[in-house]
């Protein structure tokens, strides 16, 4: 019985962890699709008033959404992924082994070719 609730906490821990790296995908993927819209709004707004280009997009105001929406957004990322993930041993570990798994099969793939 106690392996079984052991089992069932985990599986919903990593529901919720599955809900939250997809709730902020989707937060970066909004950011990227709602900023560039904004952006070209400014942009060409400002040229059709006489503008050129280049001061369009020197325009503070087309780029201080990127600035400031940006600032959540790595707040929401280290809320998701944490900081240690980044910079930890641990995660040194990982990546040394993660790229010497791709190592691995790309050679694997070589040698079958």
């Amino acid at each position: 019985m106690k392996s079984n609730y052991s089992e069932e906490q985990r599986y919903l821990k990593a529901k919720k962890r599955v809900k939250d790296i997809k709730g902020f995908y989707g937060h970066l993927a909004s950011y990227v699709g709602v900023n560039i819209f904004l952006t070209a709004i400014i942009v060409f707004g400002l040229m059709k008033d006489g503008n050129s280009f280049i001061d369009s997009i020197t325009h503070f105001g087309a780029y201080s959404t990127w600035i400031f929406w940006g600032i959540g957004l790595c707040f929401h990322w280290l809320g998701v992924f944490g900081f240690g993930n980044v910079i930890s041993k641990d995660w040194e570990e990982r990546k040394i082994r993660e790229l010497m798994e791709v190592d691995n099969r790309r050679d694997q793939k070589l040698l079958k070719k």
